[in-house]
């Protein structure tokens, strides 16, 4: 299709989900091979856009569609957490929304359940839904039909000044990033001088054209389409998603609107086991980042650990994704610390500053409160589980919000807590607590000060500051429990006494202690000496994956 023809511009920019599985059990080394194996691919998926030619009553249409990956919970075939905030998204900025039930081959389907249940949580009128079946090819004319009949066309802004919003990118070894955008106004020409107003970086365009599905060179696109350029550019954060191209000479008064620079929320150190790979190690973080603007890393020196970085990543699943394909893709082998959030500390001079790491936290003197980032999470249960769930939340310092039945049968409960908290099992718990049954969604809502204190953990008397944790003073005993007889588990026995502390500034707090025995030489692939004491790995990931006995002490 050549973009000069004269079609009825069409731009539906609905997700058609893709679920993607992030869960597994620990002991089916089968399953945790699979999962880790869609965690990488999940990694590598973008928005897959394409463009199309479509008839409708023998007129010619011209539809651009978006496949964005899906939710992480498919478990239960009904009206999930995260599907239900984008709906309440979409119908916040006014847009169309068609009702579609897919999978009706499904020998498990209930079309007429699942209707109901829309009609009753988001209140659209599902008497016309689609029943389709991408698989089996049903209901797949209806869904382009309902599109042409449903979605109104752009505007025809063609002659005010560019505007497009970026929506996908990605890297090009040989080309540089590739910008996937949609026109708003204006035109863009191949060859066009261009700023992205965000980064404020100038650029000509060298190739534009469309994704039909493959890429497909246009001299010209207009409002209202959605294509793609090439200029040269080398650093995804000069284009980041979000961003508004303009031309240079003809500069758009004001960027769209929406744009958010992402901001990691998690940290973590990173170490190679060989302290050779380090030169490697930043080599291979340089090039993941750039495919990855979010992923953000400094170097950092720590004596037990060597030489390292300090990871940003947008959350969790993120970070355990760039260290899966950093040891799969570039062969290295690494110690990775427990993650923790961002604090901001008021010192007792008026400042406020960041601390993403628990080891730079001021001293108590220095410091006059600390505020810790909250989230406000959604969860939607079958009511047997509500109160399961609430325990769940209040035991990881929830605020009550609301709970409202958007069902005979199913609730939805909304909490305030601690961004700490969550980065830990906090979707596993869920999960077995609903017996698979209960979703989620949370969107950060900003920081809350708290009564936090920094523990410590000592292991022959040498501190460790990877284990260095913040914590709320209320579970500071029973977490510095938990972590000294995890550790007493974890650690091989050597041929010395060996005492393992957990410390607030110099008390202690908690104690164990290892017996002398012989020194163990199995597992010394992945330990790291602190004095005479090696530390597996395991070990330094005992403040996120407690076993569930100890969570249950420090949740008491």
């Amino acid at each position: 299709m050549n973009t000069s023809d004269n079609l009825k511009g069409l731009n539906n920019e609905t997700a058609w989900s893709r679920s993607t599985k992030i869960g597994y059990d620990e002991n089916d080394p089968r399953e945790k091979e699979e999962s880790i194996r869609i965690k990488a691919e999940w990694m590598k998926m973008k928005e897959k856009a394409a463009r199309m030619r479509f008839m409708y009553k023998n007129e010619p249409y011209c539809l651009n569609l978006i496949d964005t990956p899906g939710h992480v919970d498919f478990s239960y075939e009904g009206v999930e957490a995260q599907t239900l905030a984008n709906v309440y998204l979409a119908l916040e900025n006014n847009l169309e929304i068609i009702p579609v039930l897919n999978k009706i081959d499904l020998p498990g389907a209930e079309p007429q359940r699942v209707s109901q249940e829309i009609e009753e949580v988001v209140g659209l009128d599902c008497s016309n839904a689609i029943q389709c079946s991408a698989k089996e090819g049903i209901g797949i004319m209806e869904i382009l039909n309902a599109i042409v009949e449903n979605v109104p066309p752009p505007h025809d802004s063609a002659e005010r000044p560019l505007r497009a919003l970026i929506f996908d990118s990605y890297y090009d070894a040989y080309r540089g990033v590739i910008v996937y955008f949609r026109v708003i106004d204006g035109t863009i020409k191949k060859g066009d001088r261009i700023v992205f107003m965000a980064s404020d970086k100038t650029y000509f365009a060298d190739e534009i054209g469309v994704l039909s599905p493959n890429q497909l060179q246009v001299d010209e696109l207009f409002a209202g389409e959605v294509g793609y350029l090439s200029a040269s550019i080398r650093s995804v954060a000069d284009a980041r998603v979000g961003d508004t191209i303009t031309h240079h000479s003809r500069r758009a008064e004001q960027s769209l609107p929406g744009y958010k620079e992402a901001t990691p929320m998690v940290f973590c150190g990173l170490f190679p086991v060989d302290a050779d790979q380090f030169t490697e190690l930043r080599d291979a973080l340089e090039k993941l980042q750039l495919n990855d603007a979010a992923l953000k890393f400094e170097p950092e020196t720590s004596n037990a650990m060597g030489f390292g970085f300090r990871c940003g990543f947008l959350g969790l699943l993120h970070m355990e994704i760039v260290q899966e394909r950093l040891e799969r893709e570039y062969s290295l082998t690494l110690i990775t610390t427990a993650p923790s959030v961002v604090y901001r500390v008021n010192s007792v001079n008026g400042d406020t500053v960041e601390c993403s790491n628990p080891s730079l936290l001021p001293e108590p003197g220095k410091r006059r409160s600390i505020e810790e980032p909250f989230v406000k999470i959604e969860m939607l249960t079958p009511k047997d589980y509500i109160g399961p769930l609430m325990e769940l939340s209040q035991d990881r310092r929830g605020v009550f919000k609301e709970m409202r039945f958007i069902t005979e049968h199913r609730a939805s409960l909304t909490y305030e807590l601690p961004l700490a908290e969550m980065v830990g099992d906090f979707f596993d718990q869920l999960k077995s607590r609903s017996k698979g049954y209960a979703s989620m969604e949370y969107a950060f809502v900003g920081y809350k000060e708290s009564d936090l204190t920094k523990l410590d953990i000592l292991i022959n008397g040498d501190q460790v500051e990877p284990l260095a944790t913040i914590v709320h003073k209320d579970k500071a005993y029973a977490i510095g429990r938990a972590l000294t007889q995890k550790l007493k588990e974890l650690i091989p026995r050597q041929m010395f006494k060996v005492p393992i502390q957990a410390c607030i500034g110099s008390k202690v707090i908690a104690s164990e202690a290892l017996s002398a025995i012989r020194k163990d030489a199995e597992g010394k692939k992945r330990m790291k000496a602190i004095g005479k004491v090696d530390v597996p790995q395991e070990a330094f990931m005992a403040v996120l994956k407690l076993e569930k006995e100890y969570y249950m002490t420090i949740a008491k």
